[in-house]
């Protein structure tokens, strides 16, 4: 495995792995477009959400942005965007060889929600009790909560949306089952409003 860790990245962050043969392929690509200096760049589009993908593209001498960190691997650069560094953490590309020529595949577990722990912001703890313990168990009837915003004085300002959006249970959901995981999970938090207008009803599971 060929792999550098970040520049600037803070120490707790796992590398961004680029495997061997993923350095030679993209190397051999690249080279074949006959632009020097050329590189690649690696972002993911909607990080920490259920839509997140993980991107790989090239990248032409300026096209690159002044914060993105860089990974020098042999003959390849690497510009790694920096709001996607932490979705990355633990992220490998590979490439595969086979009859057919061979697949690059680029596998980010933590793509869709960082890890966190009890140093992480309060916001990034409360989107990863959402996505990973909350909206799992609404998604049957359609449903999804989202952060909004943390308030100064750390109030989780919250939107239901798809199935949850103008369900006439949506307050005892929220009142036993958001707020009371958020609260014990997270003592720091002070409170927890939902902003949802709940008048709209054309999607909701109950009625």
């Amino acid at each position: 495995m060929t792999s550098e860790t970040l520049a600037d990245t803070p120490a707790t962050t796992q590398p961004l792995t680029i495997t061997d043969s993923a350095v030679t392929y993209l190397s051999e690509l690249i080279s074949k477009q006959g632009v020097e200096g050329m590189g690649v760049r690696v972002f993911i589009t909607q990080p920490g959400t259920p839509y997140a993908e993980t991107c790989l593209a090239y990248c032409r001498p300026g096209e690159e942005e002044a914060s993105d960190q860089v990974m020098m691997l042999d003959s390849l650069k690497v510009y790694v965007e920096k709001n996607s560094l932490t979705f990355l953490e633990e992220a490998v590309v590979d490439f595969n060889p086979d009859r057919m020529g061979g697949q690059l595949t680029i596998k980010a577990p933590n793509a869709k929600m960082p890890k966190v722990n009890a140093d992480s912001p309060l916001a990034d703890q409360i989107n990863y009790i959402l996505y990973s313990e909350i909206n799992p168990g609404l998604a049957a009837h359609g449903g999804e909560i989202k952060l909004i915003e943390l308030t100064e004085d750390k109030v989780a300002v919250l939107q239901f949306g798809g199935g949850c959006q103008g369900c006439s249970a949506v307050d005892l959901t929220l009142k036993d089952g958001v707020e009371k995981t958020l609260m014990e999970r997270l003592p720091e938090l002070t409170g927890v409003r939902d902003v949802t207008d709940h008048s709209v009803k054309e999607n909701a599971y109950y009625k």
